[in-house]
């Protein structure tokens, strides 16, 4: 088994600013940092070099795409806009999403980084892998670069590999702590995408999430949502993998599953209230590359997307990747022993009423 690895040191020089975690800095707010910083995904990518873990994974270049590649997605206007704004001292992409000069070019390298990578993947180039891109993608629409984001990784990698390749279906399965909207809307009405997010229910966006977003047009059902309540732990997500996500998977049987991988549903994130730990990360991986192995020849990849913890992302990161390739470093995670004795890691009565609904949408899966 061989896994690919992206990352490109110009990922971490795409720069947010100053903030208190995304509120701009000013007279009643002093100056600190952005919560969408270099910092966490330059710890797991330094984690990993320490474990030896890199050296035995196959690198997988950055090529940045092009304009016409963006605009497989993305507005044109749109694109111009950031090109323009990161010329200069940069700007905005939306409320949150701040980035400065050179932004552009960075953005547009990190979504090359998802392209390579799931071009490898269905290449059969690497069994599976990991890209370890930044800035994030699965809140931008074609528009607007929502939540950090600002233009999307997923999406932008599925139309343009789907050019090359020409594979029926594909699959997402979101788990960041808060709603992949941007997949969600570059799909919304193609069941050629099966999109699955599971997210903190209420979280962000504010208007997006709910069970009843099913798809639209030919798309109806095939765009699956689980909102948990927040405090849901190791127990929820795997229930609900075994309940809504596993079995949605093999009635869909895609060619390829892409997981937008944000670790921001751990028990350390200062963004979301969820409370998974690293084991929670693996064994839902575990579970994923096993649904690839019997429906896809164990095609699976997985584009970073968020997490904000700098000393908890990188042990959630390295779980994965050992998962991912089969090889167990001598680095334990120093804290899962106590993420995992929290009270209420088990599946609440509570958050049983949520999946039971999103359990039902499987059924309309063809």
């Amino acid at each position: 088994m061989t896994t690919g690895w992206n990352f490109h040191e110009l990922y971490l020089w795409h720069e947010t600013g100053n903030a208190a975690l995304l509120v701009p800095p000013g007279l009643t707010v002093e100056p600190g940092e952005h919560a969408e910083n270099a910092s966490t995904k330059r710890r797991f990518r330094n984690l990993m070099e320490v474990s030896g873990l890199t050296e035995q994974l196959v690198n997988i270049p950055s090529v940045p795409v092009t304009e016409d590649d963006l605009a497989l997605f993305h507005d044109r206007d749109y694109i111009r806009k950031i090109k323009a704004l990161s010329e200069e001292t940069g700007g905005k992409a939306s409320e949150f999403t701040p980035f400065g000069h050179g932004s552009y070019e960075i953005a547009c390298l990190s979504t090359g980084g998802a392209v390579q990578l799931l071009d490898a993947v269905l290449g059969d180039k690497v069994n599976n892998g990991y890209a370890l891109v930044r800035p994030p993608g699965h809140h931008s629409e074609p528009a607007d670069g929502k939540g950090f984001c600002i233009f999307g990784n997923v999406p932008v990698a599925i139309m343009k590999t789907r050019k090359k390749h020409q594979f029926a279906r594909a699959a997402t399965v979101d788990w960041d702590v808060h709603h992949g909207n941007g997949t969600q809307y570059a799909f919304y009405s193609d069941p050629s995408v099966l999109t699955i997010s599971i997210h903190q229910d209420g979280l962000y966006p504010l208007d997006s999430g709910f069970h009843g977003e099913r798809g639209e047009g030919k798309g109806e059902g095939y765009n699956i949502n689980i909102p948990l309540p927040a405090g849901s732990g190791h127990g929820a997500y795997v229930s609900v993998f075994e309940r809504v996500i596993i079995p949605a998977l093999y009635a869909y049987k895609p060619d390829v599953i892409i997981v937008p991988s944000g670790f921001d549903a751990s028990c350390a994130d200062p963004l979301g209230r969820m409370m998974l730990h690293s084991g929670t990360y693996r064994e839902l991986t575990k579970m994923l590359m096993q649904a690839a192995d019997d429906l896809c020849g164990g095609r699976l990849m997985m584009s970073h997307e968020g997490g904000y913890s700098a000393s908890y992302v990188p042990y959630c990161g390295l779980a994965v990747m050992e998962q991912l390739s089969g090889i167990k470093t001598a680095i334990d995670d120093p804290f899962e022993a106590l993420f995992h004795a929290y009270t209420g890691q088990d599946l609440q009565p509570h958050q049983t009423g949520y999946i039971d609904i999103a359990a039902e949408m499987v059924a309309a899966i063809e």
